[in-house]
């Protein structure tokens, strides 16, 4: 799989830990990353002397009076620790037992209510404004998630809190900024509370940003551009909603108007410039509308994007420029048929999907976002539901340019002013989207739901998303079954999580509400593991075992897959995620529901999806074929294939040729012995195979790389994915060896991962001392540019065998 991720670069220089921002002449609008140089140190909830008294100091007397504490400019943090972002200061903690229920659904990670030595973070910036010639601009820090209910400051000065950990938030802080001297920005964060019932991790975990433009200026996320497409799609009809602001102290007049450009770069269209005349303080909104003909439409194979370029003139001088990035696509619910892209029917193949990784908790460089979209369009999948919380914006960027439809999720349904006001930052902040087909206002809110507040509640939520976006409907997660009232009552389209033996009384008894899975499947398996281990609390990687309220995923998609009006679903989940161990608890310490495994290794369930949701030719045996001790014994064979036959064989001796049922897949009973068994498919009259052999033991270490050049950004990032191989260069499934892993050059392994539910190996290690266990034959490790062009050598080594060894090319 080959993918070109393209990245906007945002230059600034970092002199001795204090980054200077250098701001270039003639640009009216600046965004400077904010990642770089952060210093970082543990607090306490409960004892104000290791939370750098900030319990009891007095810090809102008065404004800037801050003494004794770490929030004042002068405050030592030579001795904290060096960190960039994103951080997750919980993916470094060890795995740690308590009889907890809310502890277990985090993955035991010692973080929340019972652990106040760990669930406070301090972190501190500084960086210098002397670079910037005009001191008149606005400045606004940006950070676009802090994981949980953080506080503010710059240069002593409070700027606010925010509570939410999964909504950006911004702070005009131009009043606060000293370009004399350097300035230091100070956050406190309070993890203490969950918001979730799974890993959610802790700290500043997303981008920050310092944005720089004028007083006369576009609102945050004040530019909204949609399309509607003509009957034939040969002219789209494009709605341009810009939202300018003056915060000048005397009345400002000037001229709005908007250039759309193709992919390509050419510019295809633009709106007439309109004047208009703004009091000191006002805000107005402009709509403007205009044609382009024969669009090149987003879609799941052409993902197409344009780009609108908003633009604020004074006279000939160019006062504000903001760039929006959107696609052309036509999106309709047919209540018979499902949904439409573009005209072509499309049954939603979906994954539900937490936002953490292997190694790296919730804080993900951007790459692994399109890693992890590119994993999962290779299994078939179109639709992407991030579980249950607004996503990272890297996140959005991925599905736009892959091609992955996004069932955009809020964190709670609630219409208090609090949640709301979360419920209209992430509805603007996402729009433009095009990825974004549809909006999920809650899931399973099970004490109102079904009663007369779920229904006011969602009402009022749709209310206001038809005031911010009036191009998507709504829908909801309801573990309710064939209910009607409440939420259902109201919903424009019904989400179903699992209790799908209903589904079609429900469609009788509402024949007029679209239906889909917003939450099906929900098999629970182990990668590698064929026998049920109840030591470490492994389960059978077949498509077998699954909690009583859920179904196996061929039981869900033969039902999705024979109903034209039941519009597909999204399988819980798309990757394994740290908390949530059902149906086992300690030492289980991540989740088994996934399709791969946190470091996202298919398990065998994905190539039953693969075989049906894609037209590959796909052929899949399990288990593998290394049984030693097991001679003579039957052996549980699964083949997974989109084929009409397949004949298996062993060690060229046929065990029958069998039909493939539609949608299904195959077994055999086949008495162990060494050697090789293989499956000989006919498709469409062609033949194609596979095969799985018994191993030798391990000869070596094989490193394999996403990909063999990194951009020198200090951001970039490569998946290394480690095996063992034989002597004939067979790789190994079973090996469970000790790797252990050293980097020369500039860059840096930020965490390696292994897929075990089990495993207490630490994520993070110390420098020299890198290392992870193959769980079943393989592990992980996730390699972090620097910033210099160089050659990057991986070695991988363990004891008696030979070592793997990669290089990367790093280039600016």
């Amino acid at each position: 799989m080959n993918t070109i991720f393209k990245y906007f670069l945002y230059g600034f220089l970092v002199i001795l830990g204090v980054q200077s921002v250098k701001a270039q002449q003639n640009i009216p609008r600046q965004r400077f990353s904010l990642d770089e140089n952060w210093k970082f140190h543990l607090g306490h909830a409960t004892n104000p002397k290791k939370d750098f008294n900030y319990g009891t100091a007095r810090l809102f007397a008065k404004t800037a009076e801050n003494y004794g504490t770490a929030l004042r400019p002068d405050f030592d943090d030579s001795a904290w620790e060096n960190i960039n972002l994103p951080h997750d200061w919980v993916a470094g903690l060890p795995f740690q037992y308590t009889p907890n229920g809310d502890v277990m659904s985090h993955g035991y990670k010692p973080v929340g209510g019972l652990y106040p030595e760990n669930s406070i973070g301090w972190y501190r910036k500084s960086f210098d404004m002397s670079g910037v010639k005009d001191t008149t601009s606005r400045v606004v820090l940006t950070f676009d998630g802090v994981f949980r209910n953080s506080e503010v400051w710059v240069n002593n000065f409070y700027c606010g809190s925010h509570f939410s950990g999964y909504t950006g938030f911004s702070y005009d802080i131009t009043d606060f900024i000293r370009y004399d001297r350097e300035n230091i920005i100070v956050v406190r964060i309070d993890a203490t509370k969950y918001e979730g019932w799974f890993y959610e991790g802790a700290g500043i975990y997303r981008h920050v940003w310092l944005n720089l433009f004028d007083n006369l200026h576009f609102s945050e996320n004040g530019i909204f551009v949609y399309a509607n497409l003509n009957s034939d799609f040969s002219e789209a009809l494009l709605t341009i909603q810009t939202e300018t602001e003056n915060q000048y102290d005397i009345p400002k007049e000037c001229s709005i108007i908007t250039r759309i450009y193709n992919q390509q770069g050419k510019q295809v269209a633009q709106t007439e410039e309109e004047s208009i005349s703004l009091e000191s303080g006002e805000k107005a909104t402009l709509k403007k509308q205009l044609t382009i003909d024969k669009p090149q439409l987003w879609d799941l194979d052409t993902p197409h994007l344009y780009k609108a370029v908003s633009i604020i003139q004074s006279g000939n001088k160019i006062i504000d420029r903001v760039e929006t990035r959107f696609g052309i696509r036509d999106l309709y619910v047919d209540v018979d048929k499902g949904l439409f892209l573009n005209g072509k029917n499309i049954k939603i193949k979906g994954v539900c999907c937490h936002q953490d990784h292997a190694g790296v908790g919730s804080a993900l460089p951007d790459y692994l976002q399109y890693y992890r979209i590119g994993l999962l369009k290779e299994m078939g999948v179109n639709a992407y539901r991030p579980a249950h919380n607004p996503p990272t914006p890297e996140l959005l960027d991925a599905c736009d340019s892959l091609g992955m439809l996004v069932l955009d999720e809020t964190r709670l349904m609630n219409s208090g002013k609090e949640y709301m006001a979360q419920f209209e930052t992430f509805v603007l902040r996402d729009r433009n989207h095009p990825s974004v087909y549809m909006w999920s206002i809650g899931n399973e809110e099970e004490v109102y739901q079904s009663i007369i507040e779920g229904k006011r509640i969602a009402l009022s939520m749709m209310r206001k998303l038809k005031q911010l976006d009036p191009t998507r409907v709504a829908t909801y997660g309801a573990n309710v079954g064939n209910v009607i009232t409440g939420v259902n009552e109201v919903i424009p389209i019904r989400g179903f999580n699992y209790n799908l033996y209903g589904v079609d009384d429900y469609r009788l008894s509402r024949p007029d509400q679209p239906i889909f899975g917003s939450e099906v499947g929900s098999t629970v398996t182990t990668r590698g593991i064929y026998t049920k281990d109840t030591v470490n609390y492994y389960l059978t990687d077949f498509d077998e075992n699954y909690p009583p309220w859920a179904s196996t995923a061929e039981q869900w998609w033969t039902m999705a897959a024979d109903r034209d009006w039941f519009m597909g679903g999204f399988v819980w989940t798309g990757f394994d995620y740290r908390g949530e161990p059902t149906p086992f608890q300690w030492p289980n310490i991540n989740s088994h529901f996934g399709i791969m495994d946190m470091c996202g290794f298919p398990k065998n369930i994905y190539y039953y999806y693969q075989s049906w949701w894609t037209d590959k030719d796909v052929l899949h045996i399990a288990p593998h074929w290394n049984w030693k001790g097991r001679e003579g014994e039957k052996i549980k064979v699964w083949v997974n294939s989109n084929a009409e036959t397949v004949e298996l064989f062993l060690n060229g001796k046929s065990l029958g040729k069998k039909e493939m049922p539609r949608n299904r897949h195959l077994e055999w009973d086949v008495r162990y012995k060494p050697g090789k068994l293989k499956a000989i498919a006919v498709k469409k009259g062609r033949k194609f195979e596979k095969t799985v052999e018994t191993t030798a033991e391990p000869y070596q270490v094989v490193l394999t790389p996403s990909k063999t050049t990194l951009l020198a950004d200090g951001k970039d990032a490569v998946v290394v994915n480690v095996a063992v191989v034989d002597k004939k260069g067979y790789e190994i499934p079973d090996a469970n060896e000790l790797i252990r892993f050293s980097v020369a050059g500039d860059a840096k392994i930020i965490g390696v991962g292994n897929g075990d539910p089990s495993s207490h190996e630490p994520d993070k290690c110390a420098d020299s001392a890198w290392q992870r266990s193959l769980f079943n034959g393989k592990c992980q490790l996730i390699l972090l540019a620097g910033t210099t062009d160089n050659q990057i050598i991986l070695k991988a080594s363990s004891d008696n065998i030979y070592q793997g060894e990669i290089i990367i090319t790093q280039k600016k």
